[in-house]
């Protein structure tokens, strides 16, 4: 599957119109903390929270929605259906062309974001993210960390490394909290 990713700006663009939270996730995310590049991309991640998920196909009329169904199905998803809390991911292209947009779709009750890897990490939506300089929203670092730390990557790795000197100490705070007592980032956070 080809993957040729939407540039940031053009994400922005596109999700202008949208008028619910959203903000670039990923290593982009990482990125836009830092302003600066760190390192390549296979793919560009946009985080929204499901109560909007349905609304986000306006915005994208016209393209091909596939849900990523675990264990790693690929489906069509339809026009104004409401996807399980199953799926996380829907995989986003203009026609048959190369896939260009990943949404990853979290969890929220009222006025708060919820995890959906650990329901008990909490904060409030306003305080998950950040914008950069041109008005983009970007999911806060420590959270994007904390997504990444399942399962560490290489690039997962240089991603923290390069973050890690500007978390204020807040952030370090709630992201050592988030970890299991035994993660190998723990250490880095004190």
């Amino acid at each position: 599957m080809t993957w040729e990713p939407l540039p940031v700006t053009e994400v922005a663009r596109l999700f202008a119109a949208f008028e619910a939270p959203w903000w670039i996730a990923g290593g982009y995310a990482i990125e836009l903390a830092l302003e600066r590049p760190v390192r390549e991309h296979d793919d560009v991640d946009v985080l929204l929270l499901r109560r909007d998920h349905v609304a986000v196909q306006q915005v994208l009329e016209g393209w091909e929605l596939w849900a990523a169904d675990p264990p790693g199905t690929l489906r069509p998803w339809l026009s104004g259906q409401s996807l399980p809390t199953t799926v996380h991911d829907i995989w986003c292209r203009r026609g048959e062309g190369p896939w260009q947009l990943q949404l990853m779709i979290d969890e929220s009750s009222a006025a708060d974001w919820t995890s959906r890897r650990d329901p008990r990490l909490r904060r409030p939506i306003a305080t998950l993210g950040a914008l950069d300089a041109r008005g983009i929203p970007y999911l806060a670092p420590e959270v994007q960390l904390f997504y990444k730390s399942q399962a560490p990557r290489s690039k997962d790795w240089t991603d923290f490394t390069a973050v890690l000197p500007v978390l204020t100490e807040t952030q370090r705070h709630w992201l050592a909290a988030a970890l299991p007592a035994d993660h190998p980032w723990r250490p880095h956070l004190a």
